[in-house]
């Protein structure tokens, strides 16, 4: 009877976390049902190794079971303290790191929940065709939670490493309309700093310092500053203040950047964070894009820079990007560059619909954080869901070449770390011919 109970006080305060958080968080529904998932594994895998547990001397026997329940017990104190204090004005660090160390633990335990239920169905099988049992099981639970721990050290080290392993890609794009002044005209582009997940500060400057040494003629930001509110760039407005560039750095916003990722207090609420969000680029210096455009002029010749808001292919983004109204009253016969955060879009409208538009730069993906780029060699734990991840895409269309670029980004979300993708700074040159 008291398992009985234990078992319906467990499911019920798991529902509960789950919807507290879905209120709290509106827009990570795909990963609070993930959660509910591992909310209930890990209560099976607490009844697979409990009687092992039981076996073991004193120390472990207190031990074990409390680093078991730690990843439980740590998001249930997050819930609790987000009843009382708003999630958006945690300290930054603080809940990246949280955050990640709950995410990474999770992983980990999923490996030794699944190869445990696995050997279980072996000997549950094995029981009825031998006599004897099959000794080498035991090894594989065993080598189960060792693989476990091999995943979370990697994971760690994804956060403490190859999160900041900067590289710089360099793409060379070729254009009969480009003119003769803009030949060798450099391009520099980063995409999805997420200021919300960033860690190590000292880190930032570095990447801007590297943006700089490539001397760039424009920079251009392809979206996501933030994770979940204009409060997380307080902080670094004097590090991204020194990002140079002849012509200046022109930026559109990303899906995070609207705040629809937390819940806030009132409509009002929210509608002062995206007004701090103009104001935070207005101090920069920078050139925010809402469904708008620019032209570079150099000497007699001109380009356009075009930026639409977010619009995603997938519904749960935003949809207010309209490059009908961002290339309103443009010069068509000028090379025409779009900014654009969600690659789906050039997917979907730009390179079917919009033949004027020569080149779209986007972010969005991050190159799905995890991943293998070596040479030819190149996936991505989100080649699945998008093939259009990271790197360069063209589509012909009426004799037409419509290109995008996809940079896999400069920070993380979600998991403040990196395997195999590596953060990005890209630099585009342009080129007078094809």
């Amino acid at each position: 009877m008291r398992k009985a109970i234990s078992l319906v006080l467990f499911i019920s305060g798991a529902l509960a976390l789950i919807l507290i958080l879905a209120s709290f968080f509106p827009k990570y529904m795909g990963m609070l049902l993930f959660l509910a998932v591992f909310l209930m594994g890990d209560l099976v895998l607490w009844l697979l190794v409990r009687a092992w547990i039981k076996r073991r001397g004193k120390p472990l026997k207190l031990l074990l079971p409390t680093l078991f329940w730690l990843p439980a017990t740590v998001l249930f104190c997050m819930v609790i303290a987000g009843l009382f204090i708003p999630f958006i004005s945690w300290n930054v660090t603080a809940k990246a790191i949280l955050l990640s160390l709950l995410l990474m633990t999770i992983i980990s335990k999923m490996i030794p929940l699944i190869l445990n239920l696995l050997s279980r169905l072996v000997r549950l099988v094995a029981s009825g065709l031998f006599a004897t049992g099959i000794s080498w099981l035991r090894w594989v639970d065993i080598s189960s939670w060792l693989l476990g721990s091999v995943v979370w050290l990697t994971m760690l080290t994804g956060m403490i490493v190859w999160a900041y392993d900067f590289k710089v890609v360099t793409v060379d794009v070729r254009s009969p309309k480009i003119p003769a002044s803009f030949e060798n005209f450099r391009i520099v582009q980063v995409s999805d700093i997420h200021l919300g997940n960033w860690i190590r500060k000292q880190k930032l400057i570095e990447a801007i310092g590297m943006m700089n040494s490539l001397k760039p003629d424009l920079v251009v930001f392809t979206g996501d500053m933030f994770t979940y509110s204009s409060t997380e760039g307080q902080d670094f407005i004097s590090y991204l203040k020194q990002i140079k560039a002849r012509y200046g750095v022109y930026a559109v916003l990303g899906n995070h950047d609207y705040g629809d990722y937390v819940k806030w207090e009132s409509p009002v609420a929210k509608q002062i964070n995206f007004t701090e969000l103009k104001d935070f680029y207005h101090e920069l210096g920078w050139k925010l894009l809402l469904n708008s455009s620019a032209v570079i002029r150099l000497g007699n010749d001109s380009i356009n820079i075009l930026g639409v808001e977010n619009w995603g292919a997938k519904r749960r983004f935003q949809r207010y990007g309209d490059i009908s109204k961002a290339g309103a009253g443009i010069n068509k016969s000028y090379f025409s560059i779009l900014l654009s955060h969600d690659p789906s879009y050039w997917d979907s409208i730009i390179s079917k619909q919009h033949p004027e538009v020569d080149l779209t730069l986007s972010g969005h993906t991050h190159g799905g954080q995890v991943g293998i780029e070596d040479g030819s060699l190149r996936w991505s734990i989100i080649s699945a869901i998008t093939p259009l991840w990271g790197g360069l895409y063209l589509r012909k269309k009426d004799g037409l070449t419509s290109t995008l670029y996809v940079n896999e980004g400069l920070g993380t979300v979600g998991y403040s770390g990196r395997i195999g993708i590596r953060p990005e700074i890209t630099l585009i040159i342009l080129h007078t011919s094809e």
